[in-house]
């Protein structure tokens, strides 16, 4: 149960309606996760909607790799519904269910043949962990995707991060008939790990 009220259409104020309305004929197509809290604030609910339009589909880097980027900050933040939702999309989106699961267990993915994939890895990684990237990391994303890139998953790991934080804070649950487990990792912030000894080192 959450630890708030979520507003429904039969309750919700015109001004929340509307933005409702603006929300599920999107992309995303219904209102699940942190935009049932944010309605309590409709201006706050329509920016947030916007900007993660922006970060989830309209990104240059490759769906399947920015929903990656979304597990491995999901994970960091033990988000049970940012996980679920995002390892569907994620499954849907081509990427190996065995990464998704090794991501879920918090084991260490077997990646280093997929550059792509393990370059996005650690810099999110990285970033979560410390609040910065080493340069190596740092420099991988903008040879690859250049500086757009490492200015958009940036910020999808700090959008993502709000919305772990709006998740777990308000305890809101998973959509009804969605079962979804994420094992419990221990007590405090969990940092998945590196690929390597080198790859955290700072520089």
């Amino acid at each position: 149960m959450g630890r708030i009220s979520f507003p429904t259409p039969d309750v919700m104020s015109d001004q929340q309606l509307a933005i409702y309305n603006d929300i599920i004929s999107g992309p995303r197509g219904t209102l699940v996760g942190p935009l049932r809290a944010a309605l309590h604030n409709p201006v706050l609910a329509d920016r947030w909607q916007k900007l993660g339009q922006v970060l989830r589909y309209e990104t240059s880097i490759p769906f399947a790799l920015n929903e990656i980027a979304i597990l491995v900050t999901a994970r960091h933040w033990s988000s049970l519904l940012e996980f679920a939702i995002h390892a569907r999309e994620a499954e849907r989106a081509g990427v190996a269910a065995e990464l998704i699961e090794d991501l879920r267990l918090g084991r260490r993915p077997n990646i280093v043949n997929s550059p792509e994939i393990a370059e996005i890895y650690e810099f999110v990684r990285q970033l979560l962990a410390g609040g910065d990237t080493s340069n190596h990391a740092y420099a991988a994303i903008v040879e690859r995707w250049g500086e757009v890139g490492v200015v958009e998953l940036t910020a999808v790991t700090g959008y993502y991060t709000m919305v772990a934080m709006t998740l777990n804070a308000h305890r809101i649950p998973l959509p009804e008939g969605f079962h979804y487990e994420l094992p419990y990792l221990g007590e405090g912030v969990f940092h998945l790990p590196a690929l390597n000894e080198v790859a955290g080192e700072a520089g």
